[in-house]
């Protein structure tokens, strides 16, 4: 259900106050209305963190990109998107104390494509969305036969690799997630 209220430009919706030029989270849903213009400024914040929680969700559960609360301030990582909904596309990065991590993904072609950098000093738990019958590739090869990839089981609809700093172009041929 989340996924879908992401789409919605109507008011009230998280994605409203964008279509009315918005640049930060307003902290009330009717803060701005086109219909009705101003509510009273002393109760509205047009830069409130409220609502980042979606913008978090955004980031940890869409893009997927996560730090291992075993080892802080993104030490290791953890890389886990989850497409659905009719999202088939994203793309995110953090900016950590060891460098960008990024994680961007699109479906298409009936297939997964996912780039993933994890920045020097790192590693990272990555999960790739795939079934266990889907061909999965790293540059090209075998994901399990790349270099600084190592597979390390299926969960939940993903297969589970450990890597090490570095890029990484994650391919899943078969079917979609």
């Amino acid at each position: 259900m989340a996924y879908a209220l992401l789409g919605q430009k109507t008011f009230p919706s998280w994605l409203y106050p964008v279509t009315q030029g918005a640049t930060t989270i307003w902290e009330r849903w009717d803060g701005w209305r086109h219909d009705k213009g101003f509510q009273n400024p002393g109760m509205n914040s047009f830069n409130h963190y409220a609502f980042g929680a979606v913008g978090a969700w955004l980031y940890r559960t869409v893009a997927g990109i996560d730090a291992d609360p075993a080892q802080p301030a993104y030490r290791h990582i953890i890389m886990r998107p989850r497409p659905g909904g009719g999202i088939t596309s994203a793309r995110g990065h953090h900016d950590s104390l060891y460098g960008r991590i990024v994680s961007e993904w699109r479906i298409e072609g009936g297939g997964f494509d996912w780039r993933v950098t994890v920045p020097p000093n790192t590693t990272a738990t990555v999960y790739v969305p795939a079934g266990a019958s889907d061909a999965i590739a790293e540059g090209g090869q075998p994901a399990a036969e790349a270099e600084g990839v190592t597979f390390l089981r299926w969960e939940d609809g993903a297969a589970v690799f450990a890597v090490a700093s570095g890029s990484y172009h994650f391919t899943v041929a078969g079917g979609a997630p």
